[in-house]
């Protein structure tokens, strides 16, 4: 994860998985990652407390960079930048 603040970064989409449980979340980000140009960022939203350990995993194995999450009011906002 980076030191920037992630309440003010700008992102390319914003893909709202809040009504999907495990592994919804995960593909839709998947899905959603691949829509973008290198270098931008993706905001995954989800509800499903799972996501904050499986995205930044996902991420590191693929290639991506895990920004951090933002916990709201009954979801997590996850930040990811599409590296490759």
């Amino acid at each position: 994860m980076t030191g920037i603040d992630l309440s003010t970064i700008q992102v390319a989409k914003v893909v709202d998985a809040r009504g999907s449980a495990c592994p919804g979340p995960l593909l839709e980000a998947k899905k959603g990652i691949g829509t973008i140009a290198v270098g931008e960022v993706l905001e995954v939203w989800s509800g499903d407390p799972n996501t904050k350990n499986d995205i930044p995993r996902w991420a590191a194995k693929v290639g991506h960079e895990f920004l951090g999450v933002i916990e709201s009011e009954g979801y997590d906002r996850l930040f990811l930048r599409r590296m490759k």
